[in-house]
């Protein structure tokens, strides 16, 4: 498959791993890579140091493309960013900011640059920072979510309208049929996080892995909007938090109740009563563990499938 996002990022499928926090370190990055998409390592619960280990140990693991995703709100960003460009790595996510203040910066050092949507609005500012392409990730989506709620469907082809650049869609997509349907609507390629969770590689712990597989329609829900809206699923934690707005709460009563290394208590320790459990409403038809290679293979096998199928009945 050689289009706008395979000649890129120089892979063969237009399929991108999502970097999420507590998930993607090396052995998913490089497993994705390996299989011809594009692995991401997710940088916003990483030590400088330790996405130091993880960008080394992935180079090692991999002669293939692979990239790191950095939410630009990360304290300590600078150093994130001088490991990066130290360690050679040559494509970049960025989320959560403004894609002003690192783009330039980036691609002068010769490193590609994709930033994370949720809107028309944002994926023009992106455009005009200077970004090589745009993740557009409707509110489906597992994890920190745009204010819009604007929906994957409804974002791509509103986005492809207005900009020049190679747009990849996320967001409630986690099978072959999905990425097909992304395509159809404009997207160049696809980014998906929540199937990647499920596989042998990813680094979330098994308790979490095992509720995700076992997760029904409805059992996620976007929560936490005063503070940074995420898609969690419902668990003890979530229902403290549903009981706290009861009582109209304030920020601050919002943040103390979410405290700190709740998402890592959850996805990465497998608390899945006090954790906060990350991932997306395609969840409900996420049905097993497997190898990322195994999934990758099977997602691209069946977008060939049902394109055949599609367009033979036209």
């Amino acid at each position: 498959m050689i289009n706008k996002i395979t000649a890129l990022f120089k892979i063969k499928y237009p399929v991108v791993q999502g970097g999420m926090i507590w998930v993607s370190g090396w052995k998913l990055a490089s497993a994705v890579s390996n299989a011809g998409g594009l692995g991401l390592i997710g940088a916003g619960s990483m030590y400088p140091e330790v996405l130091r280990e993880h960008i080394q140990k992935c180079k090692k693991a991999t002669n293939k493309s692979f990239g790191v995703n950095v939410p630009m709100l990360y304290p300590d960003i600078e150093k994130i960013m001088d490991i990066i460009i130290e360690e050679g790595v040559k494509i970049v996510f960025t989320s959560a900011g403004n894609p002003k203040i690192w783009t330039s910066f980036l691609k002068e050092k010769g490193i590609i640059v994709v930033h994370v949507v949720s809107s028309v609005k944002f994926a023009l500012k992106a455009e005009a920072a200077g970004v090589d392409a745009v993740v557009c990730e409707g509110f489906e989506a597992g994890g920190h979510n745009g204010r819009e709620e604007t929906t994957t469907f409804t974002l791509i082809p509103m986005v492809k309208e207005q900009v020049g650049i190679p747009v990849l869609a996320a967001g409630g997509i986690a099978s072959g049929k999905g990425m097909l349907a992304a395509m159809v609507l404009g997207a160049d390629g696809v980014q998906m996080g929540s199937r990647f969770v499920a596989t042998e590689e990813s680094s979330a712990h098994q308790n979490f892995k095992n509720m995700i597989i076992d997760a029904k329609d409805g059992d996620t829900h976007l929560t936490l909007k005063e503070l940074a809206p995420v898609r969690l699923l419902k668990n003890k934690f979530y229902q403290e938090v549903q009981e706290l707005y009861q009582q109209n709460p304030s920020k601050d009563q919002l943040k103390e109740l979410l405290g700190r290394a709740r998402a890592k208590k959850g996805m990465f320790e497998g608390d899945l009563e006090d954790g906060e459990l990350e991932i997306g409403q395609i969840a409900g038809l996420i049905h097993n563990i497997k190898p990322a290679k195994i999934v990758l293979e099977e997602i691209i096998e069946e977008y060939n499938l049902s394109k055949e199928l599609v367009y033979s009945d036209l």
